[in-house]
């Protein structure tokens, strides 16, 4: 099979250091190196590794251990990381990585081929729900020496490049894991990774520490002598600790969206709510259709009227964001504008309600259900209770759940809930981060999958139409008719697509560079 070079950046290896080079350059200051970045984590993820867990603080902090294949731009485009370039077949159904070489784990042991066969064909596939469909169109996966890997492909699939930032799919060494039980590996909670920093002490409810990696493969980096990442579950004292410069960075939801605009002001720190164009999160109100009446989708786009999305932009989030109007993000390049929910009208909400049968008593009351809030912050509080005050405006009494991140995430994935909310990324295209929530193939006791337990067959032919095509309008087609209806349908409630705010202490540099953000490896970042 004759190869071509498509989106390549071949011999591109010193493309990050020049890259990062230019940008301190930009700002008028030289790369320094030394010091300890001092970063929140919050909440404290139940293990490190990326894939065995894929919330938010896992992998924020797992990437500066774990790398994967690529890395993007903020405009997608794929940039070197593990894989130092690559070649794609005219047909698309061959990609060839050329690896970086002297790479080596944490352990000293060398980082080769097998680790990313390994990675793609057993870790991935076996822990990663979002990516077993993708991968089980991987034919073949050789290793023509142990610095190239050769994927063959069933049939072509458009954007399996970006499955492999490290945030998706993690690149893992097969001698630590290997013949054992995943989820239960102690490296779980130790990572051994290529990347710039290397995993020290976990002291838990306290901090994670993690030290330079001085056999790390790109000469000269990293800059930073450590990161600490510092376990602060108050959200006024993350704010404080910000301001004060106790810590250099907050990530996602550290910072309350309405601490934002003071901090804005702030003489002593930068905020910007760019690197986030890779992940396009999507905050959603989440009902069990197990549990009756949400299997009923009138009541779905009853609860779904009852939400008055500018609002909660406005006055929850302070702008940080802008109204959902359907499960694919606008931001994305397979939205349909004309797939569009229907407005905010509380008085056609209590008439569906009505026709479904859920008449009102003489309190006004229809029924009642439990919500259980993700324990992220203030915002996720505040959300709920804008909830619980929406959904009595229509009829139904709701109760608020609180518990810790491991509860929260054990009984959605167990399917032991009513009523929460969610935010799920999109990873550059429908097929990889919008799909596993609505197919019925992937109503899975894991997280992050469709736990709702929505099915619909011509959604799931679509999605899988879709995942197939090679052809962009085809594919187009299929992801705008799904988009219509679901929109009809409303598996779940969409709500905001969420621009997270990165507050860096102005002594930072190159925290915000690529598509992924505050996910990258933070290889090149360093203080001044």
């Amino acid at each position: 099979m004759k190869l071509t070079r498509r989106n390549l950046l071949a011999g591109a290896g010193s493309a990050p250091l020049l890259m990062s080079a230019s940008v301190a350059l930009a700002q008028g200051v030289q790369p320094k190196r030394g010091g300890v970045l001092n970063v929140i984590l919050n909440p404290e993820p139940p293990v490190l590794q990326i894939g065995v867990n894929n919330q938010t603080p896992t992998l924020i902090c797992g990437t500066k251990i774990t790398q994967g294949l690529l890395k993007f731009s903020p405009t997608l485009d794929p940039l070197p990381e593990l894989a130092k370039s690559w070649t794609v077949s005219p047909d698309g159904l061959e990609y060839v990585f050329r690896l970086q070489e002297n790479v080596k784990w944490h352990d000293g042991r060398p980082f080769t081929a097998d680790d990313v066969i390994y990675s793609v064909m057993t870790f991935n596939r076996e822990i990663a729900p979002r990516l077993r469909g993708v991968l089980s169109g991987v034919a073949e996966a050789t290793a023509p020496d142990p610095h190239t890997v050769r994927f063959v492909l069933k049939q072509a699939f458009q954007p399996f490049l970006l499955c492999f930032d490290a945030t998706a799919l993690p690149i893992v060494p097969k001698h630590v894991y290997d013949g054992s039980d995943i989820r239960a590996n102690p490296a779980n909670a130790r990572p051994i990774g290529t990347g710039p920093f290397k995993f020290v002490e976990w002291q838990r409810g306290n901090f994670v520490r993690m030290e330079r990696f001085e056999g790390y493969w790109k000469p000269g980096q990293p800059y930073l002598d450590g990161i600490l990442w510092r376990v602060i579950p108050d959200g006024q004292s993350r704010r404080l600790a910000i301001q004060s410069g106790q810590v250099h960075m907050t990530t996602a939801t550290d910072i309350e969206p309405f601490d934002i605009p003071a901090l804005r002001q702030a003489p002593n720190l930068n905020v910007t709510t760019k690197g986030w164009e890779y992940f396009s999160p999507l905050f959603w109100f989440e009902v069990n259709h197990r549990v009756k009446p949400f299997d009923d989708k009138r009541v779905r786009q009853a609860m779904s009227m009852a939400l008055d999305r500018n609002f909660i932009v406005n006055r929850l989030w302070f702008g940080l964001g802008k109204a959902a109007t359907g499960p694919v993000a606008s931001t994305t390049r397979f939205y349909d504008a004309n797939a569009k929910l229907p407005p905010f009208d509380v008085n056609k909400a209590k008439a569906l309600l009505d026709e479904a049968g859920l008449r009102a008593n003489a309190q006004g009351v229809r029924g009642s259900f439990k919500y259980v809030i993700p324990p992220y912050g203030e915002i996720w509080n505040r959300m709920g209770e804008y909830f619980r005050q929406a959904m009595r405006q229509i009829g139904f009494e709701v109760t608020l759940e609180s518990t810790d991140a491991g509860t929260w995430g054990s009984r959605i994935a167990n399917w032991d809930y009513e009523a929460t909310s969610n935010v799920l990324y999109q990873f550059g295209d429908p097929t990889l981060g919008v799909e596993r929530s609505y197919v019925s193939s992937n109503i899975q006791k894991i997280l992050f999958t469709n736990t709702a337990g929505y099915s619909n067959p011509r959604v799931d032919e679509l999605f899988a139409k879709a995942r197939t095509s090679s052809a962009e309008a085809d594919r187009r087609a299929a992801f705008s008719e799904v988009q219509k209806i679901l929109v009809e349908d409303v598996p779940l409630l969409w709500v905001v697509e969420v621009n997270y705010p990165t507050v860096t202490d102005k002594r930072l540099h190159n925290a915000v560079q690529l598509g992924t953000g505050d996910h990258a490896s933070y290889d090149d970042v360093f203080l001044a």
